[in-house]
């Protein structure tokens, strides 16, 4: 008899778990303990099942709803099931006859009544494969510069996002960089390592690094690499040390873009603090004393952020507080964050949609509302707030630097640009981030992606980084 392999039992499982717990997807593939027992090839499967069904959650439910007799009634672990099998028929190169008679056996395990009704819906969900094939064949030739026509559709159907964000990414990006992007959206991110502690030889680092991955390239950052697979980087606790620090490449630049010759640094959203590790490495590189004051508004996140910097030997240089950014333009402030800054750093709370592939679940949870400027409570709004608030630490002078892992312009450009033509954005000019001192150290044409303003902002393909953006404003 058939039964469904332990690749697939298991991604069933962590998304079953993932829809009760409401956690997300990248945590509990970290976690769970079943993963470790899977050999390379099927932990890689369960994997791109697990992120691919949240990617493409709603376009999947388009298609088994329009194909169940009764979509209203399917039991919620059935749906799962049918969400999983439905993916890899439609997206993945497993033959279909298998990827249906797994999905069959899926359903069976949680619910042996509905196996019928799995097997007629998977078997017309796989007569679509030829129009998905097509889509993404236009959108990946398109992404290599070969020029065609292009629909939402297309783009909605190629990456599995809601058409509504489809139509914003080819409004703002254009035809190719929006194919680019969808093409890329299904695929894993690449994944990108830095130097941590400043105090690491870096030789050592680089030749520990190539002994765990098939492939590790040199970045064209300092003490930087792109790594073929992080499967066996947690276990050698250079993480966990902070010898490595992992962070997008276009993370790492922004790091850079923010690093002062001199002087002390303010970071608003400081999170984990996996960029206070970046800053205060990049400043030891420049010559610069490191002095890090963070501001972050969870306090668990604080409270990690503490004990990185003291695992790190920081504790003297970063400082942890837990405080609303919106609030920084406030005379009475706690200690850590009152005077001024020679820069300010500003990771502004954002939609994430530059880091859909290593956080799946935004595509289907984010409202089109939330990103409109008009919208009180929106994050365009929010993200107005904080600056013009965090500008008021910014010494005559400095450098103010914004920035988010949004590939949208309501929440980069505009929102620059709405505050260099308020009260607040008048003394400030916009400067180009090559001209700051951590890029400038560069090797000439060691940065791409920057635009013809100056600011960095970068697009999700494949192969390369994750869609970040920043813009550098300098006190005059």
């Amino acid at each position: 008899m058939t039964v469904a392999s332990p690749a697939r039992t298991t991604a069933l499982r962590l998304l079953s778990l993932q829809r009760r717990r409401g956690a997300r997807a990248r945590d509990l593939l970290r976690s769970a303990h079943e993963m470790d027992a899977l050999g390379r090839k099927a932990r890689s499967l369960a994997t791109r099942l697990v992120l691919g069904v949240n990617v493409a959650a709603g376009e999947l439910d388009r298609r088994i709803d329009s194909f169940a007799s009764r979509p209203g009634s399917i039991q919620p672990r059935v749906r799962d099931a049918l969400r999983l099998a439905s993916f890899e028929v439609l997206y993945l190169e497993t033959p279909p006859q298998v990827a249906v008679s797994q999905g069959v056996e899926l359903v069976r395990s949680v619910q042996p009544r509905a196996a019928g009704m799995a097997n007629a819906v998977l078997r017309r969900v796989k007569a679509c494969r030829p129009e998905v094939d097509a889509a993404r064949s236009r959108v990946c030739r398109l992404a290599q510069g070969e020029e065609c026509a292009l629909s939402t559709l297309d783009l909605a159907v190629a990456s599995g996002y809601p058409q509504w964000m489809c139509e914003s990414v080819l409004a703002e990006l254009g035809k190719r960089d929006a194919a680019r992007m969808a093409c890329a959206a299904l695929d894993p991110a690449p994944i990108y390592v830095a130097q941590g502690r400043a105090k690491v030889d870096t030789a050592d680092l680089a030749d520990h690094l190539s002994r765990l991955a098939d492939e590790c390239e040199p970045t064209n950052l300092p003490a930087s690499w792109k790594l073929s697979s992080g499967a066996r980087l947690a276990r050698t606790g250079l993480v966990a040390s902070c010898d490595v620090a992992v962070a997008d490449l276009s993370a790492q630049i922004v790091c850079r873009v923010a690093a002062p010759a001199q002087g002390r640094v303010l970071e608003v959203g400081q999170g984990r603090a996996t960029k206070s590790l970046l800053l205060a490495r990049a400043m030891d590189e420049l010559g610069a004393t490191p002095s890090i004051a963070g501001c972050e508004l969870v306090g668990s996140k604080v409270a990690l952020a503490r004990a990185r910097m003291k695992t790190a030997g920081l504790a003297g240089t970063v400082s942890c507080t837990e405080f609303d950014a919106t609030r920084l333009g406030e005379d009475e402030l706690p200690a850590e964050l009152s005077g001024s800054f020679s820069s300010v750093l500003v990771d502004a709370p954002c939609s994430g949609t530059g880091t859909m592939r290593r956080h799946p679940e935004i595509p289907w949870t984010l409202e089109a509302s939330s990103l409109d400027p008009a919208n009180p409570e929106g994050l365009p709004a929010l993200q107005l707030s904080i600056l013009s608030a965090a500008s008021r630490r910014v010494a005559p002078g400095g450098s103010l630097v914004y920035a988010t892992c949004s590939v949208l312009a309501c929440e980069n450009e505009d929102v620059v640009d709405a505050f260099l033509a308020s009260d607040a954005g008048s003394a400030f000019e916009l400067a180009s981030v090559t001209d700051s001192p951590g890029i400038a150290s560069l090797e000439p044409g060691a940065l791409s992606w920057v635009t013809s303003r100056g600011m960095y902002r970068s697009i999700p393909c494949a192969g390369g980084p994750d869609g970040h953006f920043c813009a550098r404003l300098v006190h005059r």
